[in-house]
This record gives C-alpha cells, structure tokens and sequence, in this order.
C-alpha cells in the first residue's frame, strides 16, 4: 500500500487522576448512585517523603476543602478534622493499573502504560469498529466512570499531544493536523518536561506551548536542552513517538460481542468453537498453524479472565483447541467465574507457525498419523499440567550413559531435530536407530516392530551409587558385590562394554573430580536369585588408578 493510503496513527491517552483513592472508593461508588459522588467525605492517600507523611492523591470532595498533593498530613488535618486517610500501596495500584489495561483490551490489542496513572491506546483503524472516535472515547469514559474511576481522556495523531489533552484540556477528538490548533492554549506542562525546565521558562514569561511553538529550536536546546525540543516535534507530529504495547499483537485474532451477556459453559464452548474455525481459516490462508492460543473472557463488571494453552506441533483444527481449552477448564474450574456474565469473548493465536497441509497416504495408517496422536497426548497433557512440564527426552552428544539423554519441554521439539541422530517411529528418544527398524521391517513383512535385545535398563541410577565388589583379576568381572548393606553373589556375568572419554578430554591427566576423563567397564551380571544388574568398574587398573572403584548404574526389569 502506498505510504499516503496508509491511515494516520490514531491515539488514546486515559488519564486517572484520582487513581490511588479509586483503588478505596471504586466499590462504593459503584454501590451508589451518580450524584452521589459529590456526598464522598473527603479522602486521601499519604505516603512518607521528606521527613513527614505528604498527601500524593486527593478525591473530588477533599480538593473542594483546599487539599493538594505534596502538602504534610498534619496540615490537611488541621483544616479538615474529619479527614479520611490511606496509605499508599504503589504495588496494587500498579496492579489496578494492570487491571484495566487488560480491560482495554476490548477496543484494540495495542495498550501501552504511561507512568502510574495513565494508558495509551493505539487506535488506529479500530474506531470504525465503535461508530467512530468520538462515539468510542465517549464509550470508553463512560464505562470506566461506572466501574468507579475518575477518567480523563483524549484522542489525537500523536502520543503528546493526546496526553497533554488528556491532562490539561478537555475531553475531545483532535482531527488529524490540528495538533498545534489544540496545543497551543496549553500551559507547558503539557509537553512532559521536566518541572525544573518548566519553572525556568516560566522565569522568562513563556508560559503556554503556543509561546515556544514558533521559536527558533536551537536557541531553545542551547538553554533549556534537546529533551525540550524533542518533545515539542513528538507532540507536533515532527517526529517519531512509538509506544510500547504491554504485549505483542497477535497473529490472529477473532472475537464475538453480546448485547445479552453470557455465562453457561455451553456457551462459552459454542462461542469458542465458532471462533475456533474463524482463526483456522485465517491460519490456512497464510499456511500456518498456531503453536499458543488464548481465549479472553471480559465481564460486564471490567474483569477480564485469559485463558493460555500452548501445542506441541503448529494446530488447525478447530475442535482440537476447543479441547485443549476444555482440559484446561477440567484441570481448574476456578478459572471461569461468570460473575453477571461476559460481553465479550476474543480467541486469539499468541504464536504461529508455518504448516503445509500433509499429503494423504493410500496405504492406511502411517507415521504422520502416529505422530499426530503422539502430538495431541502432549497437547492434553499441557492443557492440564501446564505445556512447559511436559518433557520428552532428547538425545545429547556425550559419551556417558547418564549424560546421552536430556529432559526437554516437549513443546520445543520438532520431529526434524530428532533426525540427526536417526531416532524414528513412535518411540522416539527412547534408543531406535533407524538402522534398527529397517532390520525390523524386514525381519516383519506386516510392518510390526521386532523386540530387540536390551544391552541396557531403561532407567539409570543418578548418580550411580558405589558398591564394594571382589573379583578374580584386576580387570575382571566381579564375583560378588554389596549394594545397600546386601551381599549378592554373581553366576552369570557379560562383559565388559568399555566406554571410554573421547581423545580431546584427556584420561591420564583428568583430575579426579571429572569423572568424564576416566574409562568405564560396563557389565551385566546375574546374581544367584536371577537379579540382573548393570555395574561399572571406574578407571583402567595402573593407568588410570591403582585401585579401581564400582558403581552400580542400573536394574534391569
């Protein structure tokens, strides 16, 4: 699209001005009636700063007594005896803050914070949705003030100069162009100096934007320095002023409003499943399939419940997410509460991937299939304990036993990272070359796979545990051994499997803490009750050591 169709950028700033007294008053605002907000008793939160509690917010009432923020506690006392008093909690006014970003969430996905009192919303072709600018600011406020804030608002081309309406101006759309026609009335504040620069321009009787608009920029830098200038050309448009949205915009996204809330599970699952096929569509036009999808409740009352599940393999299916979502609501019902219903459900695809539809095969059940259903184990699995504590074991470059297989979030691991060491089939990470199911398949016309031998137990002892063995020779198998305080004597032994470290980690000079550095041999042996185990003698007899140690490592089944 050409760089002059592209919409302008459109931006919210919501300013809450009251917004630690909110954090007390909100419920018993919500409670009373309108009007009754000018009955309030007057309110203040207090905080400790220089050497005495200051006022940091004061309510409507408490402002219509005189109260400012910054002055001592005790003096706002002496004036007003009936003074209620709070003390800050900056921790859940940030979370409160939090709160109704999430909220905002309703009119586009692009909310950034601004400070601690303040959010910027990233409108841009998004208003159409809500009748309009001024039809959604006008939305936007109202709702807010039901819910108990005390919300100023503006809409304008530039984060600047939508903040400084905000704050000091009225409640209005500045259109496109007239940034300069808004601002220019504006006490200099406006621009999100610094109070120190503020003070010395008004020293000098510039008191308005309107009043350093028009003059040269480099006597201003020159004095008052190049932070002055850069937020006078952001508020004007003049130069760049991006936000940063709290969370990334989603791949895709579909939702579905209700003049009727709703709040049966049933519905929640048709309205899902509906959207479900909606993001799958979408998914299929761009060849993709989602790897992480939430589903996002909003209450009539501002809450918003979210609801995160993640995929093992990229999924287009829209039954499988409603499923997904479906074992997530079983592993904790507590995550729905309807309360008086949601008016707004949104499914959205966090994170995608690229996913070409597969070939159908003509010969019945194949791998693909196996590791679709290995795939949804792993996905239902997630939905209920949670995807990054489902682990698959991945093969590592190491001569160790212990050390060649690692736990890995199994939601991380595509089949093709599997393929440089030859694991395929069904159980992967689990020992099978591919070597190995090519001797199957030959040895099983039908396709089945053939037992092999196991040389070794499917579970290792770690760390291994020492055992006092005797043998005939130095480097012979043992003859007898004890192991937790019991004796066992040997009748069958095989052996030794030697493993030694690689040329580069050095076997004679290796201290001996790194035990990496040091040849084993491995046997299986069989004691007398028909126990089989899995011992190691540690160190070449008068090479490596003068007196080798054993470790058991494993029980065979």
């Amino acid at each position: 699209m050409p760089r002059e169709n592209l919409p302008h950028q459109r931006i919210l700033s919501l300013w809450f001005p009251e917004l630690a007294c909110d954090r007390v008053l909100r419920y018993l605002r919500q409670a009373a009636r309108p009007q009754a907000r000018q009955a309030e008793p007057p309110f203040v939160v207090t905080a400790r700063a220089r050497n005495a509690q200051r006022l940091v917010c004061v309510n409507g009432t408490g402002k219509a007594f005189g109260l400012k923020a910054g002055e001592p506690l005790a003096d706002a006392r002496a004036r007003v005896p009936h003074l209620l008093v709070e003390e800050a909690a900056p921790e859940l006014e940030a979370a409160l803050l939090g709160f109704i970003a999430d909220w905002c969430d309703r009119y586009t996905p692009l909310v950034a914070l601004d400070g601690s009192d303040g959010l910027l919303l990233d409108v841009t072709g998004c208003a159409h949705l809500f009748g309009g600018e001024k039809a959604l600011l006008a939305d936007v406020l109202e709702r807010l003030e039901k819910q108990g804030f005390c919300v100023s608002g503006a809409v304008a081309g530039t984060p600047g100069a939508a903040w400084a309406v905000a704050r000091f101006g009225t409640r209005e759309v500045i259109e496109p162009g007239n940034e300069f026609a808004a601002l220019a009335p504006l006490p200099l504040a406006g621009l999100r100096i610094a109070r120190e620069t503020v003070q010395a321009l008004e020293h000098v009787g510039l008191t308005t934007i309107a009043d350093i608009a028009g003059r040269p920029r480099a006597p201003l830098a020159s004095r008052y320095g190049p932070e002055l200038v850069k937020l006078l050309d952001q508020a004007l448009g003049q130069q760049g002023d991006p936000i940063s949205p709290r969370f990334a915009t989603p791949v895709v996204m579909a939702e579905r409003r209700f003049f009727d809330p709703i709040g049966l599970v049933e519905d929640i699952k048709a309205v899902t499943l509906s959207l479900g096929r909606q993001i799958c569509e979408a998914l299929g036009r761009r060849v993709e399939g989602g790897r992480a999808f939430e589903l996002a409740l909003f209450r009539v009352d501002g809450a918003v419940q979210k609801i995160v599940v993640g995929t093992s393999k990229p999924l287009r299916d829209a039954k499988r997410i409603l499923a997904l979502f479906a074992e997530k609501l079983k592993a904790d019902e507590s995550v729905l509460d309807a309360g008086f219903g949601y008016d707004l459900v949104r499914l959205a695809v966090l994170e995608a991937q690229a996913d070409a539809p597969d070939q159908l095969s003509l010969v019945g059940r194949g791998r693909s299939e196996a590791e679709a259903d290995l795939a949804g184990l792993i996905d239902r699995l997630g939905a209920r304990l949670g995807i990054e504590r489902v682990g698959r074991l991945l093969p590592v470059d190491r001569h160790l036993p212990e050390s060649q297989f690692a736990v890995v979030p199994a939601a991380t691991v595509r089949e093709e990272a599997l393929s440089w060491v030859g694991l395929s089939g069904p159980d992967l990470g689990l020992g099978f070359s591919e070597h190995a199911s090519a001797e199957c398949d030959r040895a099983e016309p039908d396709g089945a796979w053939q037992e092999l031998p196991v040389d070794r137990p499917l579970r290792l002892i770690e760390p291994a545990e020492p055992v006092e063995a005797v043998a005939m020779v130095p480097e012979g198998p043992p003859l007898r051994f004890r192991w937790r305080r019991v004796l066992y004597k040997v009748v069958r032994s095989e052996g030794p499997e030697r493993i030694a470290p690689p040329w580069w980690i050095g076997a004679s000079d290796a201290p001996p803490e790194h035990r990496d550095g040091v040849t084993r041999d491995y046997f299986r042996i069989e004691d007398e009750d028909g126990r089989r185990f899995w011992l190691y003698r540690e160190g070449l007899y008068q090479r490596e050591t003068g007196a080798p140690r054993w470790y058991l490592q494993g029980v065979f089944a």
